[in-house]
């Protein structure tokens, strides 16, 4: 981290941050092992610069983890690259277009990710919608507000894809789980595409689901996607992403290719704690109609470790090919 030169103000705000961030109880990543994924919308990122201590406290969020899907970054950069500059020089980002048009808000997608546990490996692309063949031409009868955007990594000898989205919020729930169905549409037929050789999809963002279970949330899983364990375990608390603890509007998601592919480290970082205050001790202004998630979000980051280590299961297969060309053989 590259904090530099800070007033007492803000010095001391980051070590209150960190108690906060202490109590999230994020385990070490382990390189090649073990990776800590995180999906944050910081809210309208880019929109207005921030002042220097926010985005001292994102880069301090942000450090926290390997690789993070920021979604509601919007179509300047330039806060962005303050953070970076503060993460320090192996931190990288891929980042997303932005929609020009109104509906799409001027909204990107990120992943920032820390290159000495994470490799970008080449693959960058909105998720387009399916198309049906109209006459001659195919087209798609709707599209998503926001595009949906995935990118390939690589951690340790795992190889996966990330897939982030930002569900609109809509006029109806009718709408908003017609948008999470097409969703899950897409990965499922994706992931039984021949071309596809990486079957190993994330999918996180904010889907705008107030609850585990409700309507939303059956959308989004009708195709076999599923919430990692951890992240369904009551016991690790209220694992809800809105400053009210309330409701679980982000989610990660997956398909299990392997049984324990999530540790059963997983939960939520809250920066706020109920009360931003000691964050910023004399801009009082901020408190007012919680302007100050405009400096922070009104999202919290929801996080899980992901196991990479795959050196026995290749083993195993190779163990179990040959066990197979020798019983055929006869041997």
């Amino acid at each position: 981290m590259r904090h530099g030169e800070l007033d007492a103000e803000t010095a001391q705000g980051l070590k209150t941050l960190r108690e906060r961030i202490e109590q999230a109880a994020i385990p070490p990543s382990m390189l090649d092992k073990m990776i800590n994924v995180a999906t944050w919308n910081i809210r309208d990122f880019g929109k207005k610069s921030r002042m220097a201590a926010s985005i001292h406290y994102i880069a301090e969020i942000l450090s926290q983890f390997d690789l993070i899907a920021v979604t509601e970054v919007r179509d300047d950069l330039s806060d962005m690259k303050r953070t970076l500059d503060i993460l320090g020089p192996y931190w990288r980002m891929v980042v997303s277009d932005y929609a020009a048009d109104y509906g799409g808000n001027k909204e990107r997608i990120a992943y920032v990710y820390d290159k000495r546990a994470v490799v970008f490996t080449g693959l960058a692309a909105e998720a387009d919608p399916l198309r049906k063949k109209v006459g001659s031409e195919w087209v798609a009868d709707k599209t998503w507000w926001r595009a949906p955007y995935m990118a390939s990594f690589t951690a340790g000898n795992f190889d996966f894809v990330l897939l982030t989205t930002h569900i609109r919020w809509g006029k109806s729930i009718k709408a908003r789980a017609d948008a999470l169905s097409r969703l899950a549409e897409w990965v499922h037929k994706r992931r039984r595409s021949k071309g596809v050789v990486d079957k190993d999809i994330i999918v996180m963002g904010d889907f705008n689901i107030p609850k585990i279970g409700d309507r939303l949330y059956q959308a989004v899983t009708s195709k076999g996607l599923q919430v990692p364990r951890a992240l369904l375990d009551v016991r690790k608390g209220p694992l809800t992403t809105n400053l009210a603890r309330n409701k679980r509007y982000d989610q990660i998601l997956h398909y299990p290719t392997r049984k324990k592919r999530f540790t059963d480290k997983a939960g939520v970082l809250d920066f706020y704690c109920g009360d931003i205050q000691p964050l910023y001790p004399t801009n009082p202004e901020l408190l007012r109609n919680r302007k100050f998630t405009w400096e922070l979000s009104d999202h919290l980051p929801l996080w899980a470790q992901v196991d990479v280590w795959i050196e026995d299961e290749q083993l195993d297969g190779i163990l179990r090919r040959t066990h197979r060309a020798s019983r055929r053989r006869g041997g």
